[in-house]
């Protein structure tokens, strides 16, 4: 797959109450909603252009104890191929190939360890992220229980390449970084989920003005801190918090470059 596929280009709400979330949201990053063919489903846009978008959970999904949560989609110029790897290589489709009209197809798919996300065929800027801009998502994380396995799945399937990594210390272990080529980091993973005795999972952080600020901002409307804010190597400054409905969902502010 080329550099211009297998990133991260668009993000999806699930949650319990729309209108609650966009009005959080809209506070906490900036971002405006729009209802897209007819309703049912919610457009975020950053100024005006669309980062992701929002869904009420429907009756089946939540009796089947379906939490709020954010769903990444990556990137793939071959979806069939894609989900075949996937499979393969000990992943499991929870969605078949669906057709979005307008946009392509999708697929949700479960790694090896558990953690969800799903692969999108289509335009290639639909959704396409400018990491430095406001309201835009530039960092990916895999909280996972083994992240060493998980990588040999993901850069099989999606050839992503080493970038970095760090020593966190021993109750942290190896936090390791990864893109679509050498010269930048789109995510990170590491055994974080094992040591949080939470599931794995993928945590998306998008840019915010003032982390400190936003932080004050999540609580006061009825949102959670959960880890920050902090300081992250390369000056950015960062926090991992919980929505209303109990979404996970991250924020991070830029620093001097």
């Amino acid at each position: 797959m080329s550099a211009e596929k297998s990133r991260f280009v668009w993000f999806d709400l699930m949650t319990t109450d729309a209108q609650a979330a966009k009005q959080f949201y809209s506070e906490i990053m900036g971002w405006t909603a729009q209802p897209w063919q007819g309703g049912g489903y919610d457009l975020w846009l950053a100024g005006d252009q669309p980062v992701g978008g929002m869904v009420e959970l429907d009756a089946a999904e939540r009796k089947a104890g379906t939490r709020p949560h954010w769903n990444g989609f990556v990137s793939t110029s071959d979806i069939e191929e894609t989900t075949r790897m996937a499979k393969e290589l000990g992943g499991k489709i929870l969605s078949p190939i669906q057709d979005i009209p307008e946009v392509g197809k999708f697929a949700s798919i479960e790694d090896p360890q558990g953690a969800r996300f799903s692969v999108l065929q289509g335009r290639e800027s639909a959704g396409a992220p400018t990491p430095d801009a406001l309201g835009h998502y530039g960092w990916s994380e895999l909280n996972t229980t083994d992240w060493k396995s998980a990588w040999k799945f993901y850069s099989a399937l999606f050839g992503w390449v080493k970038t970095a990594s760090m020593d966190m210390g021993e109750e942290f272990g190896e936090y390791f970084m990864f893109g679509v080529d050498s010269q930048r980091s789109l995510g990170g993973m590491s055994n974080a989920a094992k040591m949080m005795k939470e599931p794995a999972h993928w945590l998306h952080y998008a840019n915010v003005r003032s982390v400190d600020e936003s932080v004050k901002a999540i609580a006061a409307k009825g949102g959670k801190v959960l880890n920050g804010p902090m300081d992250v190597p390369g000056g950015d400054r960062i926090a991992q918090c919980k929505d209303p409905r109990g979404g996970y969902f991250a924020i991070f502010s830029r620093g001097k470059r």
